[in-house]
């Protein structure tokens, strides 16, 4: 397969061996992936680092509600590291309770070991801690393009052309997300999304009536997100509430089903009463071969994309391909990241070709930064249903040269998690 031969070629360019946690791991980047075909390669190898963990939870405006729990706190790390020249590169691992794979506590205890260390391998990141791996990719990338918060050069970095998003309706009551809906549609956005499956349906089923007498199917796009919530009621009823979405015109439903049920998520995609979007059931699953025979059982109509959760923008970028083989669409949502992830993931969307291909393109999920009460500074603003990334206004590094203080610098050729003193 196609695939397996981009997965090897992995390692057959500038061959890196190390350990991380007893195991050998051998990679490198490989500058021939740097094509319109494959336009993300793998992070590259840093050593010799002066590192530290800034721990810094995010705090929700608003609570946020969704079918599965009620969320007022975010777990979040920044993986800081400084090289040689003072240049510093920051990742973000931040974890969503009960759906990231890692606890917080394994979240911490491994970026504390990778700050240890002195190098930045994302590849010898266990798959279990996908957004520690996020937080130690973005970092490499950050001081690999000179330590500017700058992953990928484009259009969008330069601050020439806005990333089209989505409008993002929190689960709260009727009453309540119907103005979140008016809201977003003054504010210029054209594709709204909303969760579902939390509340009586038939009282969401009205409000996504009335929304539709204010945003006319011709002019808005709908998209709802169940977060599985149809699974406590059985396939009939999710087939009847499925059609009664599609007669609204309705784009598409998020993970109509529980990750567990394949088989009946199959079947609602084969039915094809409203086209179906992939999202939770792509977590942990971290072989190619396993994300193959997904896909081949499930064959849902697109795949929702979450770097964070996911293990990387590398790890997204196996998932869109292996999508794009089948003909299946995709688009990217953030795993609510503070300002530093957030920038990460849409310089990535930025430069993905069938995200911007008239045919394939569509909004994307990455108007989440003013969720929070405590973000970090950033250069990205929300402006009539767009993203936009400012690049004349200046990284605030004081906390990141704070933290710095005191940490010890590791030789270049060492990854063995001894202080080794300043070089």
């Amino acid at each position: 397969m196609r695939r397996a031969a981009i997965a090897r070629s992995r390692v057959e360019a500038n061959r890196t061996q190390h350990l991380f946690g007893g195991t050998l791991h051998v990679h490198g980047p490989n500058p021939r992936r740097m094509n319109t075909q494959e336009p993300w390669p793998p992070a590259p190898v840093i050593r010799g680092l002066r590192m530290a963990v800034v721990k810094h939870p995010l705090t929700f405006r608003t609570p946020a509600m969704t079918s599965r729990d009620t969320l007022t706190e975010k777990p979040t790390w920044f993986l800081v590291a400084e090289d040689s020249q003072g240049r510093i590169g920051v990742g973000e691992c931040s974890l969503i309770p009960g759906l990231s794979l890692e606890l917080s506590s394994e979240a911490e205890a491994a970026l504390r070991r990778v700050a240890s260390s002195g190098c930045l391998d994302a590849m010898a990141v266990p798959a279990s801690c996908p957004a520690v791996r996020f937080a130690v990719e973005t970092a490499a990338w950050d001081l690999h393009g000179g330590g500017r918060g700058v992953i990928a050069e484009s259009a969008f970095a330069a601050g020439e052309q806005p990333i089209d998003i989505n409008g993002l309706v929190w689960m709260a009551s009727t009453e309540h997300m119907l103005g979140q809906f008016e809201r977003l549609a003054e504010q210029g956005f054209t594709t709204l999304k909303c969760k579902v499956g939390a509340l009586d349906w038939h009282e969401e089923l009205n409000m996504l009536h009335q929304v539709r007498e204010q945003c006319p199917a011709d002019a808005f796009t709908l998209r709802v997100d169940a977060n599985g919530a149809f699974s406590k009621v059985g396939m009939d009823e999710t087939q009847r509430r499925l059609e009664s979405l599609a007669n609204l015109g309705v784009h598409s439903i998020e993970q109509p089903l529980l990750p567990s049920d394949r088989d009946g998520l199959a079947a609602l995609c084969e039915a094809n009463v409203l086209p179906i979007a992939l999202d939770e059931s792509l977590i942990g699953v971290h072989a190619l071969t396993e994300r193959m025979r997904l896909l081949d059982h499930v064959r849902p109509q697109h795949l929702v994309l979450k770097p964070s959760l996911l293990g990387g923008l590398d790890s997204a970028t196996v998932w869109s391909r292996l999508a794009e083989q089948r003909g299946i669409g995709w688009w990217v949502t953030s795993a609510l990241e503070s300002n530093v992830g957030l920038a990460a993931i849409a310089q990535w969307v930025a430069v993905q070709p069938a995200l911007h291909d008239p045919k394939t393109a569509v909004p994307q999920g990455l108007g989440t930064g003013g969720l929070f009460t405590n973000n970090v500074p950033g250069n990205l603003s929300v402006q009539k249903g767009t993203l936009t990334l400012n690049p004349t206004v200046p990284r605030d590094e004081t906390t990141w040269r704070q933290a710095l203080e005191g940490a010890q610098r590791h030789d270049p050729g060492c990854g063995c998690g001894i202080n080794h003193g300043e070089s």
